[in-house]
């Protein structure tokens, strides 16, 4: 007689963002051993990964993605999964307008502000190396007290460094407290950096970043591929109020409480079993869903994750945005020629100066304010960033007969068969008046997007200057909870997270990566992922992939 098949562990995901689908999409690829169910209380999967239709009579497109925009090409795995299920980001020049007036910089073409700085900028490439050499040590001083230690002027941490690491890891306003590890990986890590150190401009290059495919699409064809294997069920519109408990007897260890909650629609609560539990919702909520149910240590580790809260207002207000940065080259921003430079250099200079008078066109801006240095506002210019405001089809720059490189690798779902339409791409076309850089049609600045992130309600709100957004301009606004990088984030939580995860019957994927093993058992790793909606920070939506061939 041929032994039975053994009963698949029954698995609950709580949060459908990119950690929960990571993990749904992992354990989907193995219908014998794992039976899942994923809540969560939103209607649609993607957490922070929003898309928000707008007025193409009026903009040029029909939507923008929210709360994600892009990534760098270091990020193979997201990629590739875009790829899988027939979408494409798409290639875009970074370009990056720094603070106004006097405090200008950028990566385009030299500037005032990096000619006063020189002497800083020369000496910082031997302080990343130093911090790279010691960086367990470094790991655990901020950015403000390293400033200090290699003797660097004020003005150089708050009108250069500051916005640097602000920008590019979400840190906002708590960037003088982020570990100083984190600024040299920047620059130094293969797998994490952007811009290849310059001793004379400090930033060397415009590097390229991918902007995502339409994100709403993309992650219901992913939910389409997930449920597709028969093993995974969606309940969205279903919140888990609490976690009853991890060690009952009685059906499985694991049990929750939860209720059905859509639009005036909410049922009683109602408790499932379930053999082991996937929290991937942010530190605070996994607490409160916990309990008393959380350990010493579990609260001792979570509890030390702090989070802030940021409101970010999508608007049209291009008055707004002069007021506030450098939209627009500026010849008079243009750094001096020195007598001291030679043909070559001075030659270097004005062709970067040409270039920029030509093709001056940021994405991201940030902003400093008057009355504290230290605290920043970010925006970014979404037409100029995202591809539909030039007719890309929503699923990117990709063709159902592409078979390259895992693309279309998937069964292709009704919503990527949509995306894919390049109809869609169309939609707004008749706003797109002006030309871009490479002269494709895109629209007028006077009809641009953007999109400003008033940072750190509770440590900055008396700086903001929201009030200054035309009530008539504003197309949308959202709160956002972000978690802080302070360096207390890696002494306190990174290290720590090996000594809960897996225990009771729980693994946490707060912001963290997912890695599934080929063994019996469920295994979730975590790694020090961060989260935020700068262009590296993106890598909350990364995750790792579980084919046998990577």
């Amino acid at each position: 007689m041929a032994p039975s098949a053994p009963t698949p562990k029954r698995v609950c995901i709580v949060g459908a963002g990119a950690s929960g689908m990571s993990a749904a999409y992992a354990l989907s690829k193995h219908p014998d051993k794992f039976k899942v169910t994923v809540f969560d209380k939103q209607p649609l999967a993607g957490g922070m990964a929003t898309s928000v239709d707008i007025d193409p009579a009026k903009y040029g497109a029909s939507y923008i993605n929210d709360g994600v925009q892009g990534c760098s090409p270091v990020f193979a795995n997201t990629l590739r999964m875009f790829r899988m299920l027939g979408f494409e980001a798409t290639e875009v020049d970074m370009q990056i307008s720094f603070g106004k007036g006097e405090n200008f910089w950028s990566n385009v073409f030299p500037t005032e502000l990096v000619a006063q700085f020189k002497g800083d900028i020369a000496r910082f490439g031997s302080a990343l190396k130093t911090i790279k050499r010691l960086e367990p040590i470094f790991a655990m001083i901020p950015v403000h007290a390293m400033l200090k230690m290699f003797r660097f002027s004020a003005g150089f941490g708050e009108r250069m460094v500051y916005p640097l690491v602000a920008l590019f890891f979400g840190t906002g306003n708590q960037t003088p407290y982020v570990s100083s590890a984190i600024l040299e990986r920047v620059f130094m890590d293969p797998s994490m950096k952007l811009f290849e150190y310059d001793p004379k401009s400090l930033l060397a290059s415009i590097p390229t970043m991918l902007a995502f495919p339409k994100l709403h699409d993309v992650y219901q064809a992913w939910k389409s591929e997930v449920a597709s294997r028969g093993n995974v069920d969606f309940k969205l519109n279903h919140e888990v109020i609490r976690v009853v408990s991890r060690t009952a007897k009685k059906n499985g260890p694991v049990q929750v409480e939860y209720k059905i909650a859509a639009g005036d629609l909410e049922t009683a609560p109602q408790v499932d079993a379930f053999d082991e539990l996937i929290l991937a919702v942010d530190a605070d909520a996994t607490l409160n869903l916990l309990g008393k149910e959380a350990t010493w240590m579990e609260r001792r580790i979570l509890g030390s994750v702090k989070y802030l809260y940021d409101v970010t207002i999508t608007h049209n207000d291009l008055n707004y945005m002069k007021k506030y940065y450098e939209t627009r080259y500026n010849p008079g921003h243009n750094a001096p020629f020195s007598s001291a430079q030679s043909d070559e250099e001075r030659e270097e200079m004005e062709k970067s100066f040409k270039f920029a008078e030509r093709n001056f066109r940021p994405l991201y801006y940030t902003m400093q304010y008057a009355e504290d240095k230290s605290k920043i506002e970010m925006s970014f210019d979404l037409t100029h960033y995202q591809p539909q405001f030039r007719g890309e089809q929503p699923a990117g720059p990709i063709s159902s007969s592409d078979h390259t490189e895992h693309r279309n690798e998937c069964k292709p779902s009704e919503y990527t068969k949509n995306a894919q339409d390049a109809e869609k791409g169309k939609a707004g076309e008749e706003v797109r008046t002006g030309k871009d850089a490479k002269g494709r049609p895109e629209p007028q600045i006077e009809n641009h997007v953007f999109q400003t992130i008033f940072l750190d309600r509770d440590g900055s709100q008396d700086l903001w200057t929201w009030g200054d957004i035309g009530e008539e301009k504003r197309i949308y606004e959202k709160w956002w909870k972000q978690q802080s990088h302070r360096w207390q984030h890696y002494a306190k939580v990174v290290p720590w997270m090996m000594f809960v995860n897996g225990k009771h019957h729980t693994q946490y994927v707060v912001p963290f990566l997912i890695h599934e093993s080929g063994a019996d058992q469920l295994t979730v790793r975590c790694s020090a992922a961060m989260l935020g909606r700068g262009p590296v920070c993106v890598c909350e939506f990364d995750f790792w992939h579980m084919n046998a061939d990577r």
